[in-house]
């Protein structure tokens, strides 16, 4: 067993809440009330998402590298 590390990134949910998702997972979406419920629920798709690719003998992904930023348009 390793450790890996992944990017999460939560946004507040319009209807309440926090979603949570893992750019180099696709398809890794988790979701909570509190952002610590939702850290929690993450952790546990990640865990399952790494284990379903282990036991179809597919490679863990490593994180490449992920840059946020934001910038200011006109509309």
């Amino acid at each position: 067993m390793r450790k890996q590390s992944y990017t999460v990134i939560y946004e507040a949910d319009p209807d309440g809440g926090f979603v949570a998702s893992v750019p180099t997972l696709p398809g890794c979406y988790s979701q909570g009330d509190t952002l610590r419920e939702t850290k929690k629920n993450i952790m546990e798709a990640i865990e399952l998402y790494l284990e379903d690719l282990l036991s179809d003998n597919q490679e863990i992904p490593s994180e490449k590298q992920i840059s946020q930023g934001r910038v200011e348009v006109v509309v």
